[in-house]
């Protein structure tokens, strides 16, 4: 099993857009996140570089989007789901309570992408609570920074586990469930204590690398670039 940690852009305060790969031992393609729309075109709040884009980052491994099985949605909104479209042959994997805030229309942020992820044909399989994906591959219910967010925990078989925290933990700064500020895009400050505090817990248990969600400090000591992966 390896997991590739991709950088798919940059947010208005110099933070990564992450995206990750997880290529189980049997073949299997598991994406984490899409990242944000490859056609916001110019004045986008995410500025997407070249080569930085969800297509040329899998084509960097050798991948096309057919490739992928799998699209764990960390959450909808538009610099985490802006690709989905890309995905048509994928199965899309998404806490119940988020799909069905987003499809309710009532928070208004998980519309700014809902062209690409609000798509009939896309095949949704609704999880609810912590999940076991497949074998290695934890999903993590981790409400708060929007109802049924989800981060994911990987057991690698070297590197030992990985909790990918996504939005639930944005940075070093909020790692703390006590004294933590909430960020602009928190919705429920007593369900980010709460998530924050059981992610921690859990890296803990697990002695996992804990990756932070838009991280500019974190980022350059994590293992990111063509050919650079944990296994």
């Amino acid at each position: 099993m390896k997991l590739h940690l991709f950088q798919l852009g940059t947010n208005p305060v110099g933070a990564p857009v992450p995206g990750y790969l997880v290529q189980l031992d049997d073949g299997t393609h598991v994406l984490v996140d899409t990242g944000f729309p490859r056609d916001a075109g110019p004045g986008a709040f995410v500025r997407v570089g070249p080569g930085e884009g969800i297509e040329a980052r899998l084509a960097g491994v050798g991948l096309q989007p057919q490739d992928i099985g799998v699209v764990v949605c960390t959450h909808l909104d538009p610099d985490h789901a802006g690709n989905h479209d890309l995905f048509p042959g994928a199965e899309f994997v998404v806490q119940r309570g988020h799909y069905e805030l987003a499809r309710s229309g009532t928070l208004g942020r998980l519309d700014m992408a809902r062209a690409k992820w609000d798509l009939p044909h896309l095949k949704y399989r609704l999880v609810e609570g912590d999940t076991e994906l497949l074998p290695g591959l934890v999903l993590l219910e981790s409400s708060g920074h929007v109802e049924g967010h989800q981060s994911v925990l990987v057991r690698l078989p070297r590197t030992g586990a990985v909790l990918l925290a996504a939005d639930a933990i944005p940075s070093a700064d909020h790692l703390d469930p006590d004294a933590r500020a909430m960020t602009p895009f928190d919705v429920d400050e007593a369900a980010v204590r709460s998530s924050t505090r059981k992610l921690v817990e859990r890296a803990r248990a697990e002695n996992a690398l804990l990756v932070h969600g838009h991280d500019a400090r974190q980022w350059p000591t994590l293992r990111t670039g063509p050919g650079a992966y944990y296994d």
